[in-house]
């Protein structure tokens, strides 16, 4: 149980002098977390309550809260109003430590204050009202076989909506029975790992930057992974070198994950082009193809040449990754091994869900959400841009044409210096080169910074929080 204001027990006598009232109150507050007569945890009263007790405007104490919790002296969560933050204990030292002191790392908030991590759409704005319609409705008109095992590709409602719907907005060549439902990305690549092992492939090359659990699993499928290289265009799908000994690449073509940007068309070209010569394969992550701001939406890689891609569709970026449901587009010649291999399993997303998101399709109930979305995300994109610009105008952002994040470049050799001083701050982000491959060189500083996850009530104090440890 939190501790109580002040209100309800001990006085702390805060003493405002002067004309500028919200920074006598900010040097107050400070003054009380320092010598620990505001112990962590906390709990303040409203904006509204200690306003009417100090007798000033209510917005000089709601900016003084938004102002110290992006300082890291206080958190707020919605619901759970404001509170001392875990990291501010009484001690000696009024400034704190070097970002190179050991004791940092114990000084840290056990959670952070903001969370601009990339990979987590805003999760406050899942269509609840809509998604229990859809349930409601599929529920009444689902069969009884639909609750029992049923067929290891997924619900066949499911399969007919994405095939519509993948033909449509995203360009794929897609009929229900190359289609199989999955419980996520990572499952899907699982499968498709332990099917090219069973053929005899014994490398999957992959991108100089991304996700090192993707590489992981293709690993323990006992699958290589050499890295293709990267140059300012992006991906490179030169024949030599990684592609030469690989039986299939793994690519995010739409939209490269982190660094941005889509492969280009000669590029696309090139690696179905490898990929039809070889016998080979290419597995394409369109992990947010929906989302584009400032130019066309770029089509699946997939839209090439069918019988040599595989795609992979998920809902965890336009929806939200607990509903557990994500899809494979397959070759002709790989689909029924798929099937059978996920069988197997009998891992997968559970029926009513997958009739939920079918009518959710349908009914245009997705449709309508997603371009929802995709106007709130550029406007938080855009609000980005500008505070960085504003504060930094030396950062390039990048990546920023689609997609829920974007790259802020650092001068060289500062990244791990930013990223301690954000963790102080209570500023949860990450560094370009956590992304790395361990093979590539490290010859890019940047912050991959995700404007999606924030709730409303706290994305102003994390865009300050980010601006105040830029250089």
């Amino acid at each position: 149980m939190a501790n109580e204001w002040a209100t309800f027990g001990a006085d702390l006598h805060l003493e405002l002098r002067g004309p500028r009232l919200r920074a006598g109150l900010m040097d107050a507050l400070r003054e009380a977390v320092r010598t620990g007569r505001l112990e962590a945890g906390t709990r303040l009263p409203s904006s509204r309550t200690l306003a009417a007790d100090l007798g000033m405007a209510r917005n000089t104490v709601a900016d003084a809260y938004a102002e110290l919790v992006a300082e890291g002296w206080l958190t707020a969560r919605q619901g759970s109003g404001t509170v001392v933050a875990r990291r501010a204990e009484p001690r000696t030292a009024v400034r704190p430590p070097p970002v190179s002191s050991p004791v940092l790392s114990l000084s840290r908030p056990a959670a952070p204050a903001h969370n601009l991590r990339a990979g987590t759409p805003d999760l406050a704005s899942f269509p609840r009202a809509e998604w229990l319609k859809a349930y409601r409705r599929a529920l009444t008109d689902a069969p009884n076989e639909a609750f029992g095992y049923g067929d290891a590709r997924g619900r066949i409602e499911l399969r007919t909506a994405l095939a519509e719907y993948l033909s449509r907005a995203r360009g794929v060549h897609a009929r229900p029975e190359r289609i199989v439902i999955c419980a996520g990305f990572v499952h899907g690549l699982m499968l498709i790992g332990q099917v090219l092992r069973n053929r005899g492939v014994r490398n999957v090359a992959v991108e100089s930057y991304g996700l090192g659990l993707h590489a992981g699993l293709l690993t323990g499928a006992g699958l290589g992974t050499p890295v293709l290289p990267f140059d300012e265009r992006g991906t490179r799908v030169d024949e030599r070198g990684a592609l030469a000994s690989a039986g299939a690449v793994l690519m995010t073509a739409a939209h490269q994950f982190p660094l941005g940007g889509a492969l280009p068309p000669d590029r696309r070209a090139a690696v179905v082009d490898w990929a039809r010569a070889s016998g080979g394969f290419v597995l394409e992550d369109d992990y947010d193809g929906e989302f584009r701001y400032d130019r066309q939406p770029v089509g699946a890689l997939q839209g090439l040449d069918p019988e040599r891609v595989v795609y992979f569709g998920t809902a965890s970026k336009s929806l939200a990754p607990g509903l557990r449901l994500a899809w494979m587009v397959l070759p002709e010649s790989l689909a029924g091994e798929v099937a059978a291999t996920k069988g197997a399993v009998d891992w997968t997303s559970s029926a009513p869900d997958q009739l939920a998101f079918a009518e959710f399709l349908r009914s245009g109930a997705y449709d309508r959400h997603v371009r929802a979305m995709r106007l709130r995300y550029r406007r938080r994109r855009d609000q980005l841009v500008a505070a960085v610009a504003a504060h930094s105008p030396d950062t390039r952002v990048s990546g920023i044409a689609a997609g829920l994040h974007a790259v802020l470049a650092l001068p060289p050799g500062t990244e791990q210096a930013v990223l301690r001083s954000a963790a102080w701050h209570g500023l949860a982000v990450q560094g370009v080169n956590q992304f790395r491959r361990p093979t590539v060189p490290p010859t890019l500083d940047g912050l991959v910074v995700g404007y999606a996850t924030p709730p409303d009530s706290a994305w102003n104090g994390a865009l300050q929080s980010l601006c105040r440890v830029l250089p």
